[in-house]
């Protein structure tokens, strides 16, 4: 079986968690092809670390990117990756992965991946599951299961190029998944042991402030093309998040005030048609029917 996999890292200012990152894929039981990571700009010590690293790793390739002056989420973070996309061949490789560099991976983390897909050819894109340390314990920060994880989106390479890559927009990570769906192939994520690992920076906690993070993932859903009932449905669900109550008014305003200022919309009017009647369906018998419907469908098709 071809397990060459090929690893792409979009990073900026990663010096805090980085090694972590670093030495926990040097550790991996399968290890990748190749990774190249994409330097966007840094301002710390970054640089340095990554060329610590390359050094000693001829499979690892360091890009660097002129600063921005700041750093650049959703768009910009897709811009990064295509800087390193660009440098390789495609079929070269079986299987990639976008892999951020706040994360530390369990040691099976990417040969668990490679089995499950190798045992379900319908699998487009996975990941396991994030949690976050806190008080000394692990948290499940709860990614639904029809997704898999925008910080280690793990793709095959045929796929990843049917569905014309990551748009580069917000909400690229939801895109992403449901053009797989249309496809009649699966994105999905597991919670197990060997697929656990931990986000060393909190999800939507952007650099202004969790709730202006909050706040980008709800323009992110309007962008995408949610409806308002399901996008109050998600807000409610995530009430007892951190930050209680606020952290949900701040999702569901995100989308409020993008639809008051008439923002631009995602500009595929079939994906927006598909996605639209998957969140009806899912609002009455739930999101997992609601999959197991479309992939019953796709199957038959």
């Amino acid at each position: 079986m071809n397990r060459r996999y090929l690893l792409i890292s979009p990073c900026r200012d990663e010096a805090a968690y980085m090694r972590r990152t670093l030495d926990t894929v040097l550790a991996q039981s399968i290890r990748p092809a190749k990774w190249v990571i994409v330097d966007d700009g840094s301002t710390d010590e970054t640089p340095r670390i990554l060329a610590e690293y390359a050094k000693q790793h001829d499979w690892i390739e360091i890009i660097t990117r002129r600063d921005r002056g700041r750093r650049a989420v959703g768009p910009g973070v897709i811009e990064a990756f295509y800087a390193g996309y660009q440098t390789i061949r495609p079929d070269e490789y079986e299987y990639l992965c976008k892999l951020d560099l706040d994360l530390h991976l369990p040691p099976r983390y990417f040969e668990m991946l490679m089995k499950r897909m190798e045992d379900n050819p319908r699998i487009a894109t996975c990941s396991g599951k994030a949690y976050i340390e806190e008080n000394g314990r692990l948290i499940n920060e709860r990614h639904g299961d029809e997704t898999s994880l925008g910080m280690t989106k793990f793709y095959r390479v045929t796929c990843f190029e049917a569905i014309g890559g990551f748009v580069r927009e917000v909400n690229w990570d939801g895109i992403d998944c449901h053009r797989c769906r249309m496809k009649g192939w699966i994105a999905c994520s597991w919670d197990e042991p060997d697929l656990r690992f931990v986000h060393l920076r909190k999800m939507s906690s952007s650099q202004q402030g969790i709730y202006a993070g909050r706040m980008r993932n709800g323009y992110g859903q309007y962008f995408m093309g949610t409806g308002f009932l399901f996008m109050a449905a998600s807000a409610i669900s995530r009430i007892n998040q951190k930050p209680y109550v606020l952290g949900s008014l701040a999702m569901l305003w995100g989308w409020v005030k993008s639809a008051i200022q008439g923002k631009p919309r995602y500009a595929d009017a079939e994906f927006r048609k598909f996605l639209r009647r998957y969140q009806w369906r899912a609002l009455v018998v739930g999101k997992k029917r609601a999959i197991e419907e479309i992939s019953r469908k796709k199957g038959m098709a």
